[in-house]
């Protein structure tokens, strides 16, 4: 048979051999201090080692820092000086050794910046427990447990802008081939896109165009600082779970055709995250009709994520039209093979590399 999920696609000069792409994952787990702040160490290449060989077609590194306010916690990867670019290079090196497209999610956290590990609850830090002053489009905290933070101006807010495209320049240096912007999660660029986190009322903040602005602001930005032949990609999340109060589907739709006008190739389509008390109806593939709608009333290109674990469910998704590509996160964390399992059974070619092709399935 011939498999939607095993036929390539290519966006600008990159071609992705598969549509099975894995979602950024943070790990927490780089050095929180010191010379090898924020640079990716082995556990780094172990864990995105194993997934490269299990083959997915593109692998997008985790949220990685612009700069050091812009980490989610004191463990996150960066990309803001030279000698983190030297630790991704081990990353992308291997990845194209093994056939998968390195790609990278650049961001900054906003007003949810400075909270713990996940493996240690993830509750915010102080200054003193090496926490550090949270910025965002307005001084509204994101939950009450959260420091107030300090509402950027307009030149730090084009400061902030300037950082992505610097962050995107190395990210080519450091051997990434695929560029994405996380807008999305209760993060810095979706908080200036929902009214619920931005109640400016300057030329960012108020009615749509102004709320969108720091958004299109940012892809001109990193477009420029890439050229024309690298893809760059954008997480939205395409409803805050909060209507009409919230960032609404509607309202994504209307960005995606302005992004795409403004040199954006495809959209990671999630949902929710910048309100805590957000009602989300989880459950398998529950965002993919926000991808679908997005790609059939704008034509941009989607890639669907969120709780898609079984091959057949994933081909259907591509086969309906209902998205280009489909991203895996903790099924991947589970399998790291996932896809070659999804080859053998949707019947495509995906052979193992050469050191494990003594464990090649036997086909019935």
């Amino acid at each position: 048979m011939t498999s939607s999920l095993f036929t390539p696609i290519t966006l600008r000069g990159t071609t992705i051999p598969n549509r099975i792409w894995m979602a950024p994952m943070c790990q927490y787990s780089a050095e929180a201090a010191g010379p090898a702040v924020g640079v990716p160490n082995d556990w780094h290449l172990q864990h995105y080692g194993a997934r490269a060989v299990g083959g997915p077609g593109l692998i997008l590194v985790e949220a990685t820092a612009i700069a050091p306010e812009g980490r989610i916690s004191p463990y996150d990867l960066g990309i803001w000086n030279d000698a983190q670019v030297e630790g991704h290079r081990r990353l992308t090196a291997f990845m194209r050794g093994q056939g998968v497209v390195p790609g990278i999610q650049i961001a900054h956290a906003g007003r949810k910046a400075s909270t713990d590990s996940e493996a240690h609850g993830g509750s915010p830090l102080g200054e003193t427990e090496g926490g550090w002053q949270t910025v965002a489009p307005s001084a509204i905290a994101f939950s009450d447990d959260h420091a107030v933070p300090h509402e950027l101006s307009v030149e730090e807010i084009r400061g902030v802008a300037t950082a992505f495209a610097d962050a995107a320049t190395r990210a080519i240096a450091a051997g990434y081939e695929v560029i994405e912007v996380h807008a999305a999660h209760g993060y810095l660029v979706h908080e200036f896109l929902s009214p619920a986190s931005n109640r400016r009322e300057d030329a960012y903040g108020g009615v749509f165009e102004h709320r969108a602005r720091f958004a299109i602001e940012i892809a001109d930005t990193v477009r420029a600082a890439v050229g024309d032949r690298v893809p760059v990609l954008f997480r939205l999340s395409a409803t805050d779970w909060i209507e009409p109060d919230g960032w609404t589907a509607d309202e994504t739709v209307r960005l995606a055709a302005l992004l795409r006008e403004h040199g954006v190739d495809l959209l990671d389509v999630s949902t929710g995250g910048n309100l805590p008390a957000a009602g989300i109806p989880v459950g398998p593939g529950y965002q993919v009709p926000f991808a679908a709608r997005i790609r059939r009333e704008t034509g941009m290109p989607t890639a669907a994520v969120g709780i898609i674990t079984e091959p057949q469910q994933a081909e259907k998704i591509l086969a309906d039209d209902e998205a280009d590509a489909v991203l895996l996160g903790r099924e991947l964390l589970r399998n790291p093979y996932w896809p070659r399992q999804a080859a053998h059974e949707l019947g495509a070619v995906h052979p193992l590399p050469r050191q494990y092709r003594r464990a090649e399935p036997k086909r019935a």
